[in-house]
Order: structure tokens, then C-alpha cells, then sequence
């Protein structure tokens, strides 16, 4: 299954028709609101997190033939005394704007992530906004996989995952960085020391009322990683790295977009996010050639031409 960004599924949320048998004629079923969801969603991640365990003994005191991969149990018969989830994982606030999954009541409602490190790892800490060299397995809270890729670690760039999916990777570190010693001669070599974590987020930060494959709607997620490498991105290619452009900070960056006024009045300009567009204050200069001096070095810090504390790159009046 290929990650999608919530926020596009969610525009495909009207096309979710439901039969009415009376009249054998359809029915759209409109999302349901935010805060009728958290609730029921927080409820079901916490009894899963009191109920279960994973193998953290073994992570503690690593066998010799030890594979790294977290395993998951229920805290019952011989398991009866094992730390439960609850008490291992860190809780971590977040806020879900309603038109991120496609509602038009302007709300806010906060929403609790639970991510775990079982093993941190060695090599460059991961963002929201990187590109990561991943393996993964997804499950749903009754422990049904839905989606892996267990043995062979592949890309993911933050345009192709959902937004509960990156915020777990900026918790963790990649492997150990590569040498030229660390090759084969066969061309093949091994990445050690690996981030190892897991994160159970609501339906909210997944795909919330869109029904995905064997993903039933409203559902929360629980994602195992292996982040085995990681590359800082810049989708514009502006000069600035993509974190940077997550203004308000929040982890997600479909809305940061500074001049978002001046295009939805534009019946040429569609409204992109700044991490996706190289104008970022829609004044006709590249923001790229803003921040840079005439041999195209990037200026540190982004120029701010009348010291009113907005970069030039973010300031249409500069």
C-alpha cells in the first residue's frame, strides 16, 4: 500500500457513497466531526496500551541471535506480569486542524500520539519533513497487519506518508554513517545500530473516515519502524530545507502557507504550501534568489531588508 497525504484522501471523502436500500438510490456520508472521533479514538489506544507489551527484555539485554524487531503480546497468563505499553511510551500532543481530513467547521481539537524508542539509534536524527530509508510494519489495534515492508527498507519521502508516520520518524536516528571500509567488495554492505520505535496515533493523524484497503474508517494505527537512513529535503529546491518552512512548528506542513491570500485570489495561481513552491511570498522573485548573493551562496541568516523580524523570502513589501 502506498502512503497517501490525509489531507488529499480527505478530499476524496465526498466520493464515499453509501446505499439506501429503500430506494435502492445513494447517500453521501459526510465525515464525522473531529471531536466525536478523539474521544473514542484516545479510549481505544489507551485499553490497547494497558493490554499489551512488547519484547523490551529483549531489547535490554540483546541474545546473540537478537534481530531487533519489536514484538508485540497481550498482557495475559505467563505475560501477566509484564510492563504494559502504557507505562513505556511517551505521550505527545498535537493539534489536527479540520480541514487537514477535509471538514469545513474551522476547528481545532488536540489529539494525543504514543511513540516508542526501543533502540534510538547512532546516525542523523530524523525531522518530519526528511526523506527516510525505512522498513516498517503497520497493524491496526485488534493486531491485523495491513500493510509491510519487513526485509527490504525503501524511500518514503514526508509527500508520501501520513502525518502520524512522520511525526514518529523525528523520534528516532538513523544507522551508523558509511564508510568506504563498511563496502564489500560485492558492492554490499550492512547498516548497524539502526533507530528502532513505534507509534500508535488516532484516526486523525492516519486516514480517518477513508475506508484504505483492509484499514476500516476511523480507525487508529500502530506503525513499527526501522530507520536505517535519512535524507534532509528541500521539495522546492529553494534553498531552504522543508523543515524550515513548517513555520507554526506543528509537525505538519501542508499549512504553512504564506501567501495563501494572494493566491486564492488568483484564478492562475493554485494555493501551494511553502514547502512546495519556490515564490514563497508570491512577490515574482524566487525565493531562492532572495536568500542568496550574487554567486548564488544562500545568505545565513535569510535576509531581512527592512528589520521588521519577516525575511525577505516571506515579506512581499522586501
Amino acid at each position: 500500500m502506498k502512503f497517501k497525504n490525509v489531507f488529499l484522501i480527505a478530499l476524496l471523502a465526498i466520493l464515499v457513497w453509501a446505499c439506501n436500500s429503500d430506494d435502492n438510490g445513494f447517500t453521501i456520508e459526510p465525515p464525522k466531526a473531529l471531536s466525536e472521533i478523539v474521544d473514542q479514538d484516545k479510549d481505544s489506544i489507551v485499553k490497547y496500551l494497558e493490554t499489551h507489551f512488547y519484547n523490551y527484555e529483549d531489547f535490554q539485554n540483546p541474545p546473540a541471535d537478537f534481530d531487533y524487531k519489536i514484538v508485540l503480546g497481550e498482557i495475559e497468563g505467563e505475560n501477566a506480569d509484564k510492563t504494559p505499553l502504557i507505562d513505556m511510551m511517551t505521550a505527545v500532543k498535537t493539534t489536527v486542524r479540520s480541514e487537514e481530513i477535509g471538514l469545513t467547521d474551522n476547528k481545532e481539537v488536540e489529539h494525543t500520539y504514543y511513540y516508542l524508542v526501543a533502540r534510538q539509534g547512532v546516525g542523523a536524527q530524523a525531522n518530519t519533513a526528511d526523506s527516510t530509508y525505512i522498513r516498517y510494519e503497520g497493524l491496526l489495534l485488534d493486531n491485523t497487519v495491513f500493510d509491510a515492508s519487513t526485509s527490504t527498507p525503501l524511500w518514503l519521502p514526508y509527500t508520501g506518508r501520513i502525518r502520524g508516520f512522520s511525526e514518529a520518524v523525528q523520534h528516532l536516528k538513523a544507522g551508523k554513517a558509511l564508510t568506504e571500509d563498511d563496502v564489500n567488495p560485492d558492492g554490499t554492505f550492512e547498516i548497524s545500530d539502526y533507530g528502532v520505535g513505534m507509534i500508535i496515533f488516532p484516526s486523525a493523524l492516519g486516514y480517518y473516515n477513508n475506508a484504505t484497503g483492509s484499514i476500516p474508517a476511523y480507525s487508529p494505527l500502530i506503525f513499527k519502524i526501522d530507520l536505517v537512513a535519512v535524507n534532509e529535503s528541500d521539495h522546492d529546491n529553494d534553498g531552504i530545507p522543508s523543515y524550515l518552512e513548517d513555520l507554526n512548528g506543528n509537525g505538519y506542513l501542508y499549512d504553512d502557507n504564506t501567501d495563501k491570500a494572494s493566491e486564492d485570489g488568483s484564478s492562475s495561481i493554485s494555493t501551494v504550501a511553502n514547502f512546495l513552491d519556490d515564490d514563497d511570498d508570491n512577490d515574482g522573485i524566487l525565493t531562492r534568489d532572495e536568500i542568496s548573493d550574487e554567486d548564488g551562496n544562500i545568505i545565513l541568516p535569510y535576509p531581512d531588508t527592512d528589520g521588521d523580524g519577516i525575511p525577505n523570502y516571506l515579506d512581499p513589501d522586501n
